[in-house]
């Protein structure tokens, strides 16, 4: 908008025509919206997700994700045993994940709340 108005008072006393004038506000609109794009293209760019897809690690990530999900709803609606058993699955998949990725975030967290899963299915067991 500020562009506009200097382009118009800029070319209101000139000797050009109105097409002239028409053609270098059309050329100002061209130069805003292409920056406009620019700025909106660094914006997609920086949601786009960073993890791999396609690899055995992205595979077993989301394998881990169903595991863990199920696990949790198992444990939730009295199937405490099969629960345990898939959470410890989705542990186990998460610190082969971490490791891909050398995320130590996400290993620690994994490997805890597995061990502390597993120590129950042991005392269960014993």
């Amino acid at each position: 908008m500020k562009e506009d108005q200097e382009i118009k008072v800029k070319f209101q006393e000139s000797q050009m025509s109105k097409a002239g004038r028409l053609a270098m506000e059309l050329n100002a609109e061209k130069k805003r919206l292409k920056e406009e794009m620019e700025e909106l293209q660094s914006q997609v760019e920086d949601m786009s997700p960073v993890t791999p897809t396609g690899t055995l690690d992205s595979y077993v990530k989301w394998a881990a994700t169903l595991f863990g999900v199920s696990g949790v709803f198992l444990m939730s609606a009295g199937f405490g045993n099969a629960g345990q058993f898939a959470y410890l699955i989705a542990a186990c998949s998460w610190v082969f994940v971490g490791s891909v990725w050398n995320d130590k975030a996400i290993m620690i967290g994994s490997a805890v709340s597995g061990t502390a899963v597993l120590m129950n299915i042991v005392e269960g067991i014993i």
